[in-house]
């Protein structure tokens, strides 16, 4: 990227960088202040304005800024917006707005970027703005690990549904669908479930036994859980090998190896569900069912009118995103669609440009 950046800097037109800092990477964007056009990308640490401490949220922004901005072409840099997980535009008073604010702040002091024009916004107010034409009115959905729905007004989130954490809320979220999976696997083992591949497949992720897997005509599947080819599996007690003393020994090994991680890693289980699903596993497309359900009931909690905009975000919604088609379907009986976004990057840049003036 040197070469072609140093020659795009040669005429010294000013310049904008847009970050969007969230739970698990904080990115950058540098980009032309008149066209957008980008110029450079990069990434850091974590930037969850809530749960990093400033001082770290800090040195990840330098970091991620340094390595984008060129130290020659900082003086030309005329506004920077970032959109983080855990703050919003709509209250400068907010923690998390404020927590950003000052690490970003300080970020570019250290750097000698001397942005006149610094924004601070959450994470999904960047992904709206992300959309094709920069919209500033309208629903936002994100559906990843998490869940959350917004109304946006005049560019600022005005009202919020669910996003209320893995404990009490993010309902048909990656880690509600991961937890559901789990709960299946402990169901079937102990009677109380119907039958699934997932009883095989999580364990087999935790790095369980092989011994205690349930076996017979349940499909294989290779070290990562991916299934391989599939058969039907029966009810737990009339699995060869799979005896009441081996469900025993399923649970007794399965709930320690969950407990040992912290409660959010339950959202690594959803793309088994999501292969179990493909493979016409009846609990894993109930799972998937339930979870669009619950963010269907999500969206109209925010009384979207017929035909309204919803930016979508996260990879449960993306094109490949195992819920796409049946919230979409769900939707268009609603009269809505989903307008999908790949993060919100190119949101921050285009607020960024908004700020400058022309």
């Amino acid at each position: 990227m040197g070469n072609d950046l140093n020659h795009e800097l040669r005429d010294g037109r000013d310049l904008v960088v847009g970050l969007d800092a969230g739970g698990t990477r904080t990115r950058a964007v540098l980009a032309d202040a008149d066209d957008g056009r980008v110029l450079g990308e990069s990434s850091g640490g974590p930037g969850n304005a809530m749960t990093v401490p400033v001082p770290q949220l800090t040195d990840h922004l330098a970091e991620t800024l340094a390595r984008v901005v060129p130290g020659g072409a900082r003086a030309r840099v005329v506004a920077v917006t970032g959109g983080f997980a855990g703050a919003t535009a709509a209250s400068a008073e907010d923690p998390g707005t404020s927590r950003a604010r000052t690490a970003l702040t300080e970020a570019l002091g250290r750097l000698g970027i001397p942005a006149r024009r610094v924004g601070v916004c959450s994470d999904i107010e960047a992904a709206f703005a992300a959309a094709p034409g920069t919209p500033s009115e309208g629903l936002a959905l994100v559906a990843g690990t998490g869940a959350v729905a917004m109304r946006i007004t005049g560019r600022h989130a005005t009202t919020t549904v669910d996003g209320d954490g893995w404990l009490l809320g993010d309902e048909g979220s990656g880690f509600w669908i991961g937890r559901s999976a789990v709960r299946a696997a402990l169901r079937m083992a102990d009677g109380r479930g119907r039958p699934t591949v997932l009883a095989g497949w999580v364990g087999r992720t935790l790095g369980l036994p092989v011994d205690v897997l349930p076996k017979g005509s349940i499909p294989s599947y290779d070290q990562g859980g991916t299934a391989l080819p599939s058969g039907t599996a029966a009810h737990p007690t009339g699995v060869p090998g799979w005896s009441r003393a081996r469900r025993e020994d399923f649970r007794r090994h399965l709930l320690p190896a969950v407990m040992a991680d912290p409660p959010i890693r339950l959202a690594r289980f959803a793309p088994l569900v999501a292969d179990a699903a493909a493979e016409q596993d009846a609990v894993a497309g109930a799972i998937l069912s339930e979870a669009a359900d619950h963010l269907l009931e999500t969206v109209r909690a925010l009384e979207p009118r017929p035909g309204e905009r919803i930016v979508a975000t996260g990879g449960l919604l993306g094109p490949q995103g195992p819920l796409t088609a049946s919230l979409a379907e769900r939707l268009r009986t609603h009269g809505l669609s989903l307008d999908w976004v790949a993060d919100g990057c190119p949101g921050a840049v285009a607020l960024a440009r908004l700020a400058h003036p022309s």
